[in-house]
C-alpha cells in the first residue's frame, strides 16, 4: 500500500476561473498567478494515483483568507472523499479569525468525513498560533472529534519561491509545546525542525509531531531521508508529494532507491500514514 498524505485539488470552477480567485485571495495568488502552476480536479487526482500506484491519497485544502473561500472548497473536498470513499481521504480548512464560523465549520466538516484541518497558513491568514483567543476554542473542537492539524512549514535559510512563507521552526515550536496532545503534521519537513531533535527537549516536545515530504525535491538532496530517520526515527515521516506540484511517481522512485531497510520505506509511503489514519491494510 502507498498512501500520499499532502495532495491538492480545486473545483472546477476555480480551475476554470483561475483569474477571478487571483484577483480576490492573496494566498491563491502568490501560487498560482503563473499559468505554468497546475491545477488538478478529484477525477485528476485518481487518474494519478492510478498511474503511478498509489493507493490513498490526503486532500489538504489551502490557507484561504475568507471563511467563504473555505466553505467553498470544502465543499469540494467533502463531495470528492464521498464520491471515492476508498481513495481520498479529506482535510478542511477554516479561517480561525473567523472565530465561531471557523468552529461551526470544523463541525460540519466532520461530520462529513473530514480527518483533518489544513494546510494551516497563519503567515497568509494572519493570525499566530500563540493567539489564545484564536486558537484555543480552535484546539477544543480538534479534540473533540480526534483531528489532525497539518501546517504548512519554511526554511529559515536558503532560497525563497512562491509560497515559501514565514512558518519557520521557532513559530511551530510553541504552537507543538502549547498542544502537546494534538496529532501535528509539519509539511516540507517542518522546515527543519527535525533537526533541532538533538535539543532533548525539543525530541520530547515532537512526540505527536510528524513531518512529510511535500516538495521535497525542490528543497534538499535525497539524503534528507537518512538523516531525519536517524534523527527522530521513521515511525515520524510522512510521505506527501504536493501534488500536482510534482508528480507521485518521482518521489516512490526516489524512496524506493534510498538505501534504508524496507521496514523504513514501508513506514514512510503508507505505514505511519494507516496508524494516523487508523486504515487497515498490507503494510
Amino acid at each position: 500500500m502507498i498512501i500520499d498524505f499532502h495532495t491538492h485539488i480545486f473545483p472546477p470552477q476555480i480551475k476554470k476561473n483561475r483569474s477571478k480567485y487571483i484577483d480576490i485571495d492573496p494566498c491563491f495568488a502568490i501560487l498560482y498567478s503563473n499559468k505554468d502552476a497546475k491545477l488538478a480536479t478529484a477525477d485528476e487526482l485518481v487518474a494519478s494515483m492510478d498511474k503511478d500506484g498509489v493507493d490513498i491519497s490526503v486532500i489538504v485544502n489551502y490557507g484561504w483568507t475568507t471563511h467563504e473561500l473555505c466553505v467553498e472548497t470544502n465543499d469540494y473536498i467533502l463531495e470528492s472523499i464521498a464520491r471515492y470513499p476508498q481513495r481520498l481521504v479529506g482535510f478542511c480548512a477554516v479561517q480561525p479569525q473567523s472565530y465561531e464560523a471557523a468552529i461551526a465549520e470544523v463541525e460540519r466538516c466532520a461530520k462529513g468525513g473530514i480527518r483533518g484541518v489544513g494546510e494551516m497558513r497563519p503567515d497568509m491568514q494572519l493570525f499566530d498560533f500563540r493567539d489564545e483567543e484564536v486558537m484555543e476554542p480552535f484546539i477544543e473542537v480538534m479534540r473533540k472529534h480526534k483531528l489532525i492539524l497539518l501546517t504548512h512549514s519554511s526554511e529559515p535559510v536558503g532560497h525563497d519561491y512562491p509560497g515559501k512563507g514565514s512558518i519557520t521552526p521557532e513559530v511551530l515550536y510553541p504552537l507543538i509545546t502549547r498542544f502537546p496532545d494534538i496529532t501535528v503534521v509539519c509539511a516540507h519537513w517542518g522546515g527543519g525542525l527535525p533537526f533541532y531533535a538533538l535539543m532533548p527537549e525539543v525530541k520530547r516536545a515532537m512526540s505527536n509531531v510528524f513531518f512529510d515530504t511535500a516538495a521535497s525535491p525542490y528543497l534538499y538532496t535525497s539524503q534528507i531521508y537518512n538523516q531525519v530517520t536517524q534523527l527522530i526515527g521513521a515511525d515520524k515521516i510522512l510521505f506527501g508529494s504536493d501534488y500536482p506540484l510534482i508528480a507521485q511517481a518521482r518521489y516512490i522512485k526516489e524512496i524506493n532507491s534510498l538505501d534504508l531497510p524496507e521496514a523504513t520505506k514501508n513506514l514512510i509511503l503508507s505505514g505511519n500514514a494507516q496508524r494516523l489514519l487508523d486504515i487497515e491494510g498490507k503494510q
